[in-house]
This record gives structure tokens, C-alpha cells and sequence, in this order.
């Protein structure tokens, strides 16, 4: 945690975008915490519907930061070689449950170094929580409790969840960061890195700083709040009557995402402000000492943390990580349907494109059958393919004939499975020698095999090692590590006579390069002859980023859309393409 308050105040957040239902498996409280404390956590909790976590494989990890620290100057510091190694550790372990895992260098913190980020692939991705620790310490010591402690709780959640595999309702995020001890720069980073949208997709962040003090508290961030309720209950099922972290407050990563509007909270279990007289009674240890005696010292170690502490955080994590996330028994099949664009305009005589996608939303993937409705007279409406499987999607063509009523209207698309959903596309029909318009890269989703797309072997995959962005498919150019060249290309007709033409696809890069200042592995985007962008390992970042560019000059030309990734000899860059578009309207 870091040692100094931020000046900006901390304003409450109500956390309304996510239901918490506890009533289903019902928490009953111990009658005090003294005699939950003699008895095993796992007895205690034996009615909530959450695996029990192994404090003993908790334990384990904070050995291996505690190594790792011994073994590279005593501490774990962000930018240097303790970190570094601590790094590469969690992701190793992350990368072999199977889980998406990516590092973003923030190139922003004081010491430079990377965050790190893992997503379990079930769970929609608009609805994400989302569960963090600064894995960085002081320069004064290996930092077990300061934060290994919170670091460690969430990779043994993260690695019991994969060995589960359990049904997702929402998409699990775990993150560890940079440079917290100098500022929350690490967080600041990744949170100043996302998009309006993708900051809307998470539902909750849940931070854990400090879950194993030796004469610890029971404390929680914004202990009344809706997004706190999990955590709460769980530790109220133990007597524990936890209370507000007042003394981390704006201390910790958790700070930028809640000036971001995203709701926060999280279990801590002090740092150096002293326990009260109350606080001992109830809890037990000593009134007036430290909650961490050791706390920025060199004697945070493995010997500085509390295992009846540590335990309770890290069953509580589960706890509140299958509350929010996890389904129970068989959940319902659901799917929803989107139309991008969701408006077309097309001439007389000519026609145009738009893409229908599908999700699953619950439940299983299932068969989902399109159909439209509303057009206008003389208006032909098709799909390719005219039904999916849901997560995939389809081209929907609007074609005019020469005696089309002109006009605008909407066109409904229907999607019908175990359920019926909807989405609706603006059509306005023009007389004959206006712009045809429409999407004029073909499969730009990657569902539908590769044609029309020119591509090396390998490219167009649906590889789990790095997720679509949306369906199954999408183009993964390079990520071997070794001197190679990837390609991937379409021919295109650019249609004459419209007024905006926008070339369009989502990028996610990754790359194990370290560097922040050197592009190793290149990504060339080129419509004909024209070079429009060159990304590198240095655009790495979480999640797809998508890229726009105006390509008014190539109107009513036919020219070829390509990308180009180039290797060097070491160290992997990932170039990660879906959902391509050019729509002329």
C-alpha cells in the first residue's frame, strides 16, 4: 500500500450495475469470532457456494515472492529484477491454468514496468469484474505482506476457478499492478488506457492490499455499499463485524477506478495505524500496535503474516468472485443480436451491406435463425450465412431494385432460438446515381473460413491462446518469438459517389518484448500502395483497441486491404485482428 494519503477526496459510489443475490445459499453467522477461529474456515463456510481456497497453497506463493526477493537485492521493487521476476512467476502459472494473458508497460510510472492482466474465457464481455493487488514493494524489503499477501490471494482464486471451470454469467478479470508504491501509477495507467466504453464494461473492481497482518483487522472499502456485499457477508457468516477502511483510503489501486465512476471495493487488514481496544476485543491481537508492525521494512517476510488473517481474505475472495460471477445449476440459453451499422443508405439498383452479430448471454451456445422485416417495397433482404450458431455472426444484404420506394424506414432483424431477440438498422433509399454504400470487406468477422481473404497458414484461426474479439474466429498475425512475416489481404471495390468512407478493425497487441522506447515487431496496414498506420510491440496493451481511418481516396477505385506483420529473432509480438470493415456511406 503506499505510504501517502492522496489529497483528492474519495467520493462514495453506489455500485447499481450489478445484482448481488445471496439469498440462495442463505450465511449464517458464527455466534462470536472466537469460536470461528477454532475451527477449520472451511466448516464455517461449508453452506456458502464457493470453493474452499488453500491458505497452505497461498502460503506457497508468498515463499516463491519471498525467493524471488532474496534473490534479487532483498526486494521486489517495480522496474527492478525482483519484480520483473515476480512477474514472470504469476504469469507463467496464469498462462498454464489457460487463462488470456497479457503485460502492459506503463510507460507513465516512475520506474517503468509492466502490468499484468488475465481474463478466464467463459462470461460475457461487456459484464466484467474485476479483482486486483500491486504486485510491487518497497525498496526496503521483499514486501510478503505489502502486497505479495493480496498478489498471492488472487492468483490461488484465479488458479482454483481454471482447475473449476465453472458456467460464467460475467467475465472475470484479474490484475496485478506496477509502481503502486510510487504513486498508483500502475492502476492511474491501465484505467487512463481505457475507452469510455470499456471502462462501462466493468461491473465492480475489487482491490486487495495487505490481507495478512500479523495483528490485522477486518476491513473492507466502502463497507456499506451495494459492491461491498459479497466480501461483507462472508465475513459476517464468521462473526467478524468488519469496518470501514478508513486508513487505506486513497492509498490504493483501487482510487483511480473509482474517480473513473467505477465502483470499488475490497478486504485489507491494516498497515501502520494502531488497533483499538474495541478492535482487539472483537478480533483479537493487540490494542494499540501496529495492524502491521513490519510495514514497509525490511522484515516483511513470510514470518509477517497472519494465516487465520490470510485465509479469511482469500475465502472471501471466492466467495464474492462466485456470487458475482459464477452461475448456479443449469442457467437459462440466452443470446442477444446487434446490427453494426445501424444505419444504410442505398441507391436505387444497388445494394448494401451491413453485419449481424450474436452473443451468448447465458447458458449454452445455441442454432439462432435470422430473419427481417419492414423493408420497403422493391427492397430484397438476405443473410449469409441465415442462421448462426450464437457468438457468430452474419452479412446482411439490403438490395434495391431500379423501382424501389424511396424513402427512410426501419428494418427489424430477428433473431430466433430457444428465445426471440431483435435489432434495428435505419434504411433510407435514394433515387438511382447516389451512393451505393455499404461494407465492402467481405467476412470481416473471420466466421465464415477464409474466403474472400488471402492469408499466410495459421493466420485465420480460433485458437483459445488469443480470444476473438467477437465470435470464434478472428486473423492472430506473428507471436512465434523468431524471425517471421505474416500477411493477410482482400481485394475490395470502393464504391463512387458517397460521402464518408471509413476502413475500421479492432487490434489487440501482445508481446513479451520489455522495451519502451524500441519497436522490435511491426504490424503494416495498407490500403493499395498507401501505408495508413504501423503499430508495434510498443502499442501492447489489454483487451482490442479499434482503429479508424478515412479512405476517401480511394473512391470507386479497386484496391487490396492488407496487413503485414513482421518478427524479429526474439521474444513473441502478438498482432491480433477482428471485425475489419470499410463502409462507404
Amino acid at each position: 500500500m503506499r505510504g501517502r494519503t492522496l489529497s483528492a477526496g474519495i467520493a462514495l459510489t453506489v455500485f447499481t450495475g450489478m445484482t448481488v443475490t445471496l439469498a440462495a445459499q442463505p450465511v449464517t453467522a458464527s455466534p462470536s469470532a472466537a469460536t470461528t477461529a477454532a475451527r477449520p474456515i472451511a466448516e464455517s463456510a461449508a453452506v456458502l457456494a464457493a470453493p474452499d481456497i488453500s491458505v497452505t497453497n497461498v502460503q506457497a506463493h508468498l515463499t516463491q515472492f519471498n525467493s524471488i526477493a532474496s534473490s534479487n537485492g532483498g526486494n521486489r521493487r517495480a522496474g527492478s529484477a525482483g519484480y520483473t521476476a515476480s512477474v514472470s512467476y504469476v504469469k507463467s502459472r496464469l498462462q498454464a491454468a489457460g487463462y488470456t494473458v497479457s503485460e502492459q508497460t506503463c510507460s507513465s510510472c516512475t520506474y517503468p514496468s509492466n502490468n499484468l492482466i488475465a481474463e478466464w474465457p467463459g462470461g460475457p464481455t461487456d459484464q466484467v469484474v474485476m479483482f486486483g493487488a500491486h504486485l510491487d514493494s518497497v525498496s526496503a524489503g521483499p514486501g510478503i505482506n505489502d502486497n505479495a499477501s493480496g498478489s498471492a490471494t488472487l492468483l490461488e482464486n484465479a488458479l482454483v476457478l481454471a482447475a473449476q471451470n465453472p458456467t460464467m454469467t460475467k467475465k472475470v478479470r484479474f490484475a496485478w499492478w506496477t509502481d503502486e508504491e510510487q504513486g498508483l501509477n500502475g492502476s492511474r495507467f491501465y484505467v487512463n488506457s481505457l475507452t469510455t466504453t470499456q471502462r462501462g464494461y466493468i461491473k465492480g473492481y475489487y482491490n486487495f492490499d495487505m490481507v495478512g497482518s500479523t495483528n490485522g483487522g477486518y476491513f473492507i472499502n466502502r463497507v456499506s455499499s451495494t459492491t461491498a456485499a459479497p466480501l461483507k457477508a462472508y465475513w459476517d457468516s464468521l462473526g467478524l463485524q468488519p469496518e470501514e477502511n478508513v486508513e487505506g483510503q486513497g492509498r490504493s489501486d483501487d482510487y483511480y477506478f473509482q474517480q473513473a465512476g467505477i465502483a470499488t471495493s475490497g478486504y485489507a487488514a491494516g498497515a501502520s495505524a494502531r488497533k483499538t481496544s474495541s478492535q482487539a476485543a472483537k478480533w483479537g491481537g493487540t490494542a494499540n500496535a501496529a495492524y502491521d508492525s513490519c510495514y514497509h521494512r525490511s522484515c516483511d517476510t513470510t514470518a509477517n503474516v497472519s494465516a487465520t488473517v490470510l485465509n479469511r481474505a482469500a475465502d472471501g475472495v471466492a466467495y464474492a468472485l462466485w456470487q458475482l460471477a459464477v452461475g448456479g445449476g443449469t442457467p437459462t440459453n440466452d443470446f442477444s443480436v446487434a446490427v453494426s451499422p445501424t444505419t444504410r443508405t442505398v441507391a436505387q439498383g444497388a445494394s448494401t451491406t451491413a453485419t449481424v452479430s450474436t452473443a451468448t448471454t447465458s447458458g449454452s451456445a445455441q442454432t439462432v435463425s435470422l430473419t427481417a422485416s419492414g423493408a420497403p417495397s422493391g427492397v430484397s433482404v438476405s443473410f449469409s450465412p441465415s442462421s448462426v450458431t450464437s457468438g457468430g455472426s452474419a452479412t446482411l444484404t439490403l438490395t434495391a431494385s431500379a423501382s424501389a420506394a424511396t424513402g427512410t424506414v426501419t428494418v427489424t432483424v430477428t433473431g430466433t432460438g430457444s428465445v426471440t431477440r431483435t435489432a434495428s438498422l435505419t434504411l433510407t433509399v435514394t433515387g438511382t446515381g447516389g451512393c451505393a454504400g455499404g461494407q465492402v470487406v467481405g467476412n470481416g468477422g473471420f466466421e465464415s473460413g477464409s474466403t474472400p481473404w488471402t492469408a499466410s497458414s495459421g493466420v485465420i484461426t480460433n485458437s483459445s491462446s488469443q480470444p476473438a474479439r467477437t465470435g470464434s474466429y478472428k486473423a492472430w498475425l506473428d507471436g512465434y518469438g523468431s524471425t517471421h512475416t505474416d500477411t493477410l489481404s482482400q481485394s475490395v471495390t470502393v464504391p463512387a459517389g458517397c460521402a464518408s468512407y471509413t476502413l475500421s478493425f479492432w487490434l489487440h497487441v501482445d508481446t513479451a518484448e520489455t522495451t519502451t522506447s524500441t519497436a522490435y515487431d511491426k504490424l503494416a496496414v495498407q490500403v493499395g500502395s498507401t501505408t495508413l498506420a504501423t503499430y508495434s510491440n510498443l502499442n501492447a496493451a489489454a483487451g482490442y483497441v479499434q482503429r479508424t481511418f478515412n479512405v476517401a481516396g480511394f473512391a470507386g477505385q479497386t484496391v487490396t486491404v492488407k496487413f503485414t506483420g513482421t518478427e524479429d529473432s526474439s521474444l513473441q509480438t502478438s498482432f491480433v485482428i477482428d471485425d475489419v470493415t470499410l463502409q462507404a456511406s
